[in-house]
């Protein structure tokens, strides 16, 4: 379990620490999908469910980040979504 910046995977997300704000997309304010990203000290991305703050949060790396971005612009997840 990887705790660099006192940030790891399945910590709450109310525990994290950043100076950078959260960010959730736009089509989820205000209708309950609040998958929430926030970048943290150390250059990872804490992704959560903004509306459960005793939820785990899952910390990757911006590579890992970047690499599921290109997959979801070249629609490799699709099949999951139907």
């Amino acid at each position: 379990m990887d705790r660099a910046g006192g940030h790891y995977n399945g910590m709450p997300a109310a525990a994290i620490e950043s100076p950078h704000p959260a960010q959730k997309a736009a089509k989820s304010q205000g209708l309950g999908e609040c998958v929430t990203m926030q970048r943290l000290v150390d250059g990872r991305v804490a992704v959560f469910h903004s509306k459960d703050e005793a939820g785990p949060a899952l910390v990757f790396t911006q590579a890992e980040i970047d690499a599921w971005m290109d997959g979801v612009k070249k629609k490799e997840f699709d099949h999951l979504l139907a």
